[in-house]
């Protein structure tokens, strides 16, 4: 029984980062004779498709190096080899981490804010995490408190419909505190396990960002002592190094402990991730690689590695 769920996720991460690694080691393959050594344009094509996959110049240019260097010292023919040597070197330049998990068992309920720029998929993400733990007999309550955007509390009713868990929202414009107040409150009368609440869907203002996100703390806090437990920010992964920039302005304004990487699937940009675990001392906890409610994958740092260079 063990090996089906591993394999369903490896089969899962390959399919949604088929555009990225095919960006990468397609620059690769065109440039290489058989048996002979790897050539300068070969290396060139690394690259070129690690630019297009938006890994970022300066992690790009020192991968390059180090893989150039290997090749020329170890004499490397295969590409095979190659590419072995291209996922040793990552790994070296980029922080060990495991899989930083969500134990929504640590407490009752337990809290997670959701944050990120409208658009980027932050209510389909919040979709999939209720989807998930109910599938697992958890019992969940929403909270709508992006109320400046009408649409995103309608959405969010549509998928705590289609779920079948209760949402918790205001009227359009009202206090995102307030919601967030009553949300943690209506989890701890129902004893759920958990409660997810939508939040900050702009960033026009970084301070205004911070005082908005430190008062929803502060309520929050006040309610139940020790909560949020998680705050998550959801990034779209098509919008490469833009997500990168996004995700630094909101660090400066949130107390963000992991992100969710949404839409690898649709783009070759997804080499992103080897940008943000370079940058961010934050964690990548989940990545979405397709539409299914079951396509919201948690992250694994060595898969995603091994997948991106297979």
């Amino acid at each position: 029984m063990g090996e089906q769920p591993k394999k369903s996720f490896f089969d899962k991460l390959k399919r949604g980062l088929f555009m990225t690694h095919t960006e990468i080691i397609e620059k690769v393959k065109e440039s290489l004779t058989p048996d002979l050594p790897i050539s300068q344009a070969a290396i060139d094509g690394l690259e070129e498709g690690l630019l297009g996959a938006d890994v970022g110049a300066e992690l790009s240019m020192a991968l390059v190096e180090r893989v150039e260097r290997r090749v020329r010292d170890e004499k490397i023919t295969r590409m095979e080899r190659f590419t072995e040597v291209v996922r040793e070197e990552t790994r070296a330049l980029i922080p060990q981490r495991k899989a930083a998990t969500i134990e929504i068992a640590k407490a009752r309920p337990f809290v997670i804010l959701v944050v990120g720029v409208n658009g980027t998929g932050k209510t389909t993400t919040i979709a999939k995490l209720a989807a998930r733990w109910k599938g697992e007999g958890k019992s969940v309550v929403l909270g709508a408190a992006d109320t400046f955007r009408a649409a995103a509390i309608e959405q969010l009713q549509m998928w705590a419909d289609r779920i079948g868990v209760p949402l918790v929202k205001h009227k359009a414009g009202s206090d995102p505190a307030a919601v967030a107040h009553d949300a943690v409150s209506a989890a701890k009368s129902r004893n759920a396990d958990v409660v997810v609440i939508d939040t900050a869907g702009r960033l026009h203002n970084k301070s205004h960002l911070m005082q908005e996100l430190s008062k929803i703390h502060r309520v929050i806090e006040r309610e139940l002592p020790g909560a949020p437990h998680e705050t998550l920010l959801v990034i779209d992964g098509t919008t490469g190094q833009n997500g990168v920039s996004q995700a630094a302005a909101f660090l400066e304004a949130a107390k963000v402990t992991g992100m969710v990487v949404t839409k690898l699937d649709g783009t070759a940009k997804g080499g992103v991730i080897l940008s943000i675990m370079r940058q961010f001392d934050i964690p990548v906890k989940f990545v979405g690689v397709g539409e299914a409610a079951d396509d919201l994958i948690p992250f694994d740092p060595q898969a995603y590695v091994d997948t991106l260079f297979e």
